[in-house]
């Protein structure tokens, strides 16, 4: 759980750290936007973002039953904030779990990246597609609606 929080941690004490450095040298305009710059990087690279993660097994439950995908992410993955980011309101039909909080979704992307935890692995009627383009599963939430 802590490891999901370590980046936008250090983003937040290191922004804090140099607009504060800024503020001494008597630049408290660059002091502030500095530390928005930071604060917005935190945020973006946080769990916060995303929909609220399932468990895999129960993910994959769900998505036999209604037939959306599953989306298999980690916090401060660049790629997994692409897909998040480029999907934007339809994210929240998807079924996420995150590898770091569910041992159980770290090992099914593990058993279908030789042993990686590449991600976003996205499983769409039971196939894994490793990175794909977001397009592509805005096309496949659309199928399955």
């Amino acid at each position: 759980m802590m490891r999901a929080w370590l980046l936008p941690t250090l983003f937040l004490l290191c922004g804090s750290f140099l607009a504060a450095e800024r503020a001494f040298d008597g630049s408290p305009g660059a002091a502030a936007a500095l530390l928005l710059v930071f604060v917005l990087l935190a945020g973006v690279s946080s769990p916060l973002i995303y929909p609220r993660s399932a468990g895999a097994v129960e993910a994959q439950r769900r998505s036999a039953l209604d037939g959306r995908p599953v989306v298999f992410w980690r916090p401060g993955c660049v790629y997994c904030l692409r897909l998040r980011i480029r999907l934007g309101r339809r994210a929240g039909q998807l079924h996420w779990v995150d590898i770091w909080r569910d041992p159980a979704g770290a090992a099914a992307v593990r058993a279908v990246n030789d042993g990686n935890e590449t991600v976003p692995t996205v499983f769409v009627a039971g196939r894994p597609h490793v990175n794909p383009d977001p397009r592509w599963v805005r096309e496949q939430l659309s199928r399955s609606a």
